[in-house]
């Protein structure tokens, strides 16, 4: 029920706005701009979405893969600190003798410190000898660096420890992320990680002592020195083992750890995933490369929300400038439509008195556009039907003597053919035979022509030339001679009537009469499997080149251009594509040795009008 009262209330309200034309076109127009201001707000906003994750993409893909360098660099700066090289027996023996020999114990000290000084980011250096469980352990004090000496029956036990020893390349490295409850010595807490080294016997490959670094934070501005982190920007430093090393956020690294998401990323190159943070409600496009060299991986998630920040910041002003430029839209879009309603307006109340039958109505005219023009053209209806109205009744008047003029125009070609007959009856009672053929011939030509059919089939119209010619005979005596090549099959063809007459007697007119030899005329008929075609050809002097120019001329002419010299064969090319279309028409071949016509028509010759 409530849902029907609802849609009542909307459709009354749509029949309102509706049912003016300047609500049309305000409601038209605004949806227009609605709809342009809408759509290039949204596309613009997702080409600058694509756009910003693109470019977050490349460039946090292009910094990773810089500062993976200069991590590596700086992993194979450890690794040489570590080998003792050229010193490598020195070092050996004076471990293997520290214990009861002062001048070995020297050599370790000496080397510890030569070590601590080569480098800034060192925060210690341990040398644990394996077989005593002692250490020697070389630090940064208040005011000078100390070697100390030390027992530790422990550090066999701790990871690292055992991860150096099982190790192939004799090292392993410790993360101080998290817990440091295994860490074995007492490293300071500014350390960032530690490295281990175990310095073999070269003969037989037993482990002598264990080197330990431990590297201050320093080391993580020198690695990161490539990439830019702002505030709320996360990076993670991952071993080829999933360890992490360096992490801004610890909880945020938990997270992704028990999601799973880390395990995605793989061992080797770069690419990007997107993870969504349950806990935060936040959605993360998680870049990653990993270095070709050990495979350590630096991990970056960015929030998408940052990414999109600069894309909805774009969007928020699209839409206050949509906004505004919709208001002030409406305001000239009422005005401009109220422009355009208002002479229409008037307009229409004209046209309800003038329904009225006042024909007083009369609508304003002002400018030149279409409405102005309307207008006049209205104006113009009223003051013309006023005068069709006062002409009525002279109308009326006059009906009466134009039904009689019709009525004569009937009569007379009937008299005139009767006037004939009775000649003819009275030449035949004194025998005169020849006249009276004329005069019969005559009467039956003039009772053709006012046959009120406009087809007619061959037959009769062959008939019709015949009389005709046997009146022409008389005129031009032997000197005219007709032959008619027409099949059987065509006498049934329709064609217009008076039609081959006319080309008969434009054959006499411009052959016949020229000359004063004796002319042959040639009347014939063909049909192909599309058209119709009908032939009247003499041997006469044919038509000259001017002349002919200006009989084919004659036949585009307008038809209150036609000329009376030309208007026989102009009627007749009219005639046949008025009742054929453009399929029909006449064509005119002349030479020195005659002329041809030929009327062509569409097969069967049916008429289209």
């Amino acid at each position: 029920m409530m849902s029907e009262r609802v849609g009542t209330i909307l459709r009354s309200m749509w029949r309102r706005i509706t049912q003016k034309l300047v609500n049309k076109l305000i409601l038209l127009f605004t949806s227009v701009i609605i709809l342009v201001v809408g759509s290039l707000t949204i596309i613009s906003y997702q080409m600058i979405e694509k756009e910003s994750v693109n470019h977050s993409i490349a460039s946090t893909t292009n910094n990773l893969l810089l500062v993976n360098q200069n991590l590596e660099d700086y992993l194979e700066g450890m690794q040489q600190l570590a080998l003792p090289q050229l010193r490598y027996n020195d070092i050996m023996n004076a471990i293997a003798n520290e214990n009861r020999d002062y001048a070995s114990r020297m050599v370790i000290e000496n080397y510890l410190r030569s070590m601590f000084y080569s480098r800034n980011d060192l925060e210690a250096i341990y040398l644990y000898v394996a077989d005593r469980h002692q250490y020697y352990v070389v630090t940064r004090e208040t005011y000078n660096i100390t070697v100390r000496k030390g027992i530790n029956t422990d550090i066999p036990k701790l990871p690292w420890y055992k991860e150096a020893m099982a190790s192939t390349t004799n090292e392993s490295f410790q993360s101080f992320v998290g817990s440091r409850s295994d860490m074995g010595y007492v490293a300071p807490k500014a350390s960032f990680m530690a490295y281990h080294r175990v310095l073999r016997s070269i003969a037989s490959r037993h482990p002598q002592a264990v080197l330990s670094f431990y590297y201050n934070t320093s080391a993580v501005d020198e690695i990161m020195q490539n990439i830019p982190l702002g505030k709320g920007d996360q990076l993670m430093l991952m071993s080829p083992k999933g360890v992490p090393f360096y992490v801004n956020s610890f909880p945020l690294y938990e997270r992704m750890r028990d999601s799973g998401v880390l395990a995605q990323i793989g061992k080797g190159g770069s690419g990007r995933v997107t993870w969504s943070d349950s806990s935060g409600n936040q959605e993360y496009l998680v870049v990653y490369d990993a270095g070709e060299k050990d495979g350590w991986q630096l991990i970056k998630p960015i929030p998408y929300r940052q990414i999109y920040e600069a894309a909805t910041t774009t969007r928020n002003w699209s839409y206050a400038i949509g906004a505004l430029f919709l208001g002030v839209s409406i305001i000239l879009v009422t005005l401009t439509s109220n422009a355009i309603t208002r002479p229409l307006h008037k307009l229409s109340t004209q046209m309800k008195r003038f329904s009225t039958g006042d024909f007083g109505a009369t609508a304003p005219v002002k400018g030149h556009d279409e409405i102005a023009y309307l207008s006049l053209h209205f104006n113009e209806m009223v003051q013309r039907t006023e005068e069709l109205i006062n002409e009525r009744y002279r109308m009326k008047l006059v009906e009466k003597n134009a039904i009689l003029k019709a009525l004569e125009a009937e009569i007379n070609p009937h008299f005139l053919y009767n006037a004939l007959q009775a000649i003819s009856t009275q030449a035949l009672k004194r025998e005169m035979f020849d006249m009276a053929d004329m005069v019969d011939a005559l009467a039956q030509t003039l009772r053709y022509s006012i046959n009120g059919k406009d087809i007619v089939v061959a037959r009769e119209e062959l008939k019709h030339i015949e009389r005709y010619i046997g009146l022409q005979k008389a005129r031009f005596g032997a000197r005219l001679r007709v032959e008619v090549v027409w099949e059987e099959t065509l006498m049934e063809l329709p064609v217009p009537r008076l039609s081959v007459q006319t080309l008969v007697e434009n054959a006499i007119k411009h052959a016949l009469e020229k000359v004063s030899s004796d002319i042959l005329i040639v009347i014939s008929a063909e049909s192909s499997s599309t058209n119709a075609t009908i032939a009247v050809r003499d041997n006469g002097p044919g038509i000259s080149e001017d002349k002919l120019r200006m009989v084919l001329d004659s036949f585009h002419e307008k038809w209150e251009e036609r000329e009376s010299e030309h208007i026989g064969l102009k009627n007749l090319n009219t005639r046949l594509k008025l009742l054929y279309g453009d399929q029909a028409g006449l064509f005119i071949l002349t030479d020195e040795t005659g002329t041809e016509m030929r009327m062509q028509i569409p097969r069967g010759g049916s008429s289209h009008v």
